[in-house]
């Protein structure tokens, strides 16, 4: 599955969240860092939900790019 992720600019770092998978965070010094980050905490995230027999969520969140 593929899980749309938010990626933010913070003070010293950068965080990442995934709407789709409430409390599923990370954090890295760079953007490839949060990205290799934010995949293990997905993976961790899911593996936690099936051994808690929790449903797995769809992705249903959409990541787009509006110009203004």
């Amino acid at each position: 599955m593929r899980y749309g992720t938010v990626i933010e600019k913070a003070e010293g770092n950068y965080s990442a969240y995934v709407p789709d998978l409430p409390g599923c965070v990370a954090t890295g010094a760079t953007v490839e860092e949060v990205e290799r980050e934010i995949r293990e905490a997905i993976q961790f995230h899911l593996d936690g939900m099936r051994e808690d027999g929790l449903p797995i969520p769809e992705p249903t969140t959409l990541c787009e790019y509006v110009e203004a």
